[in-house]
């Protein structure tokens, strides 16, 4: 076995996977998944029909044409003139059926059925319309991950309105950068959450958001436990419980399949946020592909996702319930109040799908957790990572530390197509630092600096060929300048996606950073990835940032890091950071400064702002403090003295 392969399928579980009933169905000519993949780009109106059609898309208005201008890009429209609903498609099926569970960091459980779902949606439905909420207009959520964000979502996806949220850890500046775009007419609130042991009052944040939102008409405010809001001290507001409460009948607002659905938010670390615009038909078709055939999601599966609601993968997790899975909701630190807090929750649900962050199974390794060889781990058989390139390592302790036979699907798309342009497959083996494969449907190759496709070495990560999930455009964006500029401007007609990648003899790719924070020392591009995976291997080293810095009519690889507890930043460690990149990447990889820092920006979905800190070492303005998370780490990178000479 190559020393690199990690994991295989069994042949039975190649043979019981839902992508291989789906080529026994509709493509039986296909040998391999190169010829599928092949298939799924040259005849799309075939493949994105046949999708519909084996995940039992419900419309209530058949469409005239698959796909029209195919040869656009912008410009492709999809399945022309169908209707449908969003949430009539995630409500269907048996009433009985669990279709959440949602747990909290103290233990709190509650268990909703498909059945009780469906009341609440159609009762909180009901009072948006009352409230004058049509279709088009803008619903917002100041949420934690909890069955009434569910409702919320699906409340203004069943009327037809456009829903987008975002965590209460957000603070108020940042809510007003994404939420005055857009201008909502209805806002829920929370009023108070729980995290790594504390309580969190979010009642003054909302106290202070919602004057400066003049299009709020009606302020939803939920109540947990721990945290009950005075109405005395609220008279304008309504109680999500009471709407919940107040019975009615389903009611679903037919859409075009083009209709807006979702308005997600990019970082916003180079200006305000980006407001970007998805379709209802475009979303739930991506994701009905993507957690059927390459998740292998089956009806009955408990899936979980480690997520915010400000994250794109909440939106994704949502939609498995089309898939008749149940969702497993978690709201709390990942590791309180001991770093096995989530896998008691997989032994306790009996969860199949897990899904977390690169970041997460590093600081899992690091913490020394593995689970008892007693943990009941025997119904998970997927684990998905995403938020940033998985290190090799990672790969190691996964498979050596948590469970063998299991699927270690690293994923990578992201809010701009809230879906995935590579990701996983149940019938593919793992090989250890690669992601499976491309996905079905997603023309995307490797492009040199000219433009051409290339394999085997590291380029741009381009899509060269229209997909569903595209934005229908970007909110206040009624040219589509801004649009074309964020996609469309290095590669005329091609997307072009601002990672930097790969592709394998595997016909895998490997993930090497984002390409607008790629070094250029003496013209070579190192991917930052490449750096950190490394730097993840060294216990000394709790966290890390790396950037170019223009020096000398050229530029130099500079390394700030947060040394472990009780570990110097000394001229040892140094040289075993020096040593550990020239061994493992290459001497062009060894930085030319290495210089030690109490903390590094994150944005406020947990990123490492690379743009922020080579910002504030050039002293450029800092693009939008709001949009991180910690603004106050800046102040170390600015003016550094150890990057004077």
């Amino acid at each position: 076995m190559p020393a690199d392969l990690v994991w295989k399928p069994t042949a039975e579980r190649v043979e019981s996977s839902r992508l291989n009933h789906f080529i026994g169905r509709f493509a039986p000519d296909c040998a391999d998944y190169g010829s599928l993949h092949r298939w799924s780009i040259d005849e799309p109106a075939a493949f994105w029909g046949a999708i519909a059609d084996y995940c039992r898309l419900d419309l209530a208005t058949a469409p005239d044409a698959i796909v029209q201008g195919y040869d656009a890009m912008p410009g492709a429209r999809w399945f022309v003139g169908a209707r449908l609903n969003y949430a009539q498609n995630l409500l269907a099926g048996d009433p009985e059926r669990p279709a959440i569970i949602a747990v909290d960091e103290t233990g709190a459980r509650r268990e909703v059925s498909l059945g009780e779902l469906r009341a609440e949606v159609a009762a909180v439905a009901a009072a948006l319309r009352r409230f004058g909420v049509a279709s088009g207009e803008r619903v917002a959520g100041i949420l934690p991950n909890s069955v009434e964000c569910v409702v919320a979502a699906l409340a203004t996806a069943s009327v037809g309105a456009v829903w987008s949220s975002c965590s209460p850890d957000f603070g108020s500046a940042s809510l007003l950068d994404r939420l005055s775009q857009i201008e909502p007419k209805v806002l829920f609130g929370v009023a108070g959450y729980r995290y790594a042991g504390k309580g969190i009052d979010c009642l003054p944040t909302l106290r202070e958001v919602i004057p400066r939102l003049p299009s709020i008409e009606h302020v939803i405010v939920t109540r947990n436990a721990g945290f009950e809001a005075d109405p005395a001290a609220w008279p304008d507001a309504h109680f999500f419980d009471e709407l919940a409460a107040r019975a009615a009948a389903p009611e679903y607002a037919d859409v075009g399949f083009d209709h807006p659905l979702f308005i997600m938010f990019s970082s916003g670390t180079t200006g305000p946020p980006k407001c970007i615009v998805h379709s209802v038909g475009g979303t739930l078709l991506q994701h009905l592909k993507e957690h059927q055939l390459h998740t292998d999601i089956h009806a009955g599966d408990r899936v979980f996702y480690y997520t915010t609601t400000g994250w794109m993968m909440w939106n994704w997790l949502l939609s498995s319930l089309a898939s008749g899975a149940t969702l497993v909701l978690y709201d709390g630190a990942p590791m309180h109040p001991e770093p096995d807090a989530l896998w008691r929750l997989v032994e306790l649900e009996d969860i199949a799908i897990f899904g977390t962050s690169a970041r997460y199974l590093s600081a899992l390794e690091e913490s020394g957790y593995g689970p008892s060889p007693s943990a009941r781990l025997g119904g998970l058989r997927t684990i998905l990572s995403t938020g940033s390139p998985l290190a090799p390592a990672s790969f190691d302790y996964v498979y050596e530390r948590i469970k063998q036979d299991v699927l270690l699907a690293s994923i990578a798309g992201g809010t701009d197509l809230i879906s995935c342009f590579v990701l996983g497959n149940p019938m593919l083996p793992v090989y250890r630092g690669e992601i499976q494969c491309i996905g079905l449907g997603m023309d995307v190759q490797i492009f040199d600096s000219a433009g051409t496709a290339i394999r085997g070495s590291k380029g741009e990560l381009v899509c060269a060929r229209p997909f569903p999930s595209m934005p229908i455009g970007f909110w206040n964006d009624p040219d589509g300048a801004a649009y074309h500029r964020a996609y469309f401007e290095r590669f005329p007609s091609v997307w072009h996606h601002g990672d930097f990648a790969e592709l394998t003899e595997h016909g895998g790719i490997i993930m090497h950073g984002r390409s607008d924070a790629t070094l250029n020392p003496g013209g070579v591009r190192i991917g930052t990835s490449e750096i950190y995976r490394i730097l993840e291997t060294l216990p000394e080293v709790s966290d890390a940032v790396v950037i170019g810095q223009q020096w000398d009519g050229d530029t130099r690889i500079v390394l700030f890091v947060v040394p472990a507890a009780g570990q110097a930043c000394d001229d040892a460690l140094r040289d075993r950071i020096r040593q550990a990149l020239r061994s493992g990447a290459s001497p062009r990889h060894v930085p030319a400064r290495i210089v030690a820092v109490d903390d590094i920006p994150r944005t406020l979905n947990g990123k490492i702002s690379e743009r922020a800190v080579s910002d504030a070492v050039h002293g450029r303005p800092i693009g939008n403090l709001t949009a991180l998370a910690n603004p106050a780490a800046i102040a170390a990178f600015t003016d550094c003295p150890e990057l004077e000479a």
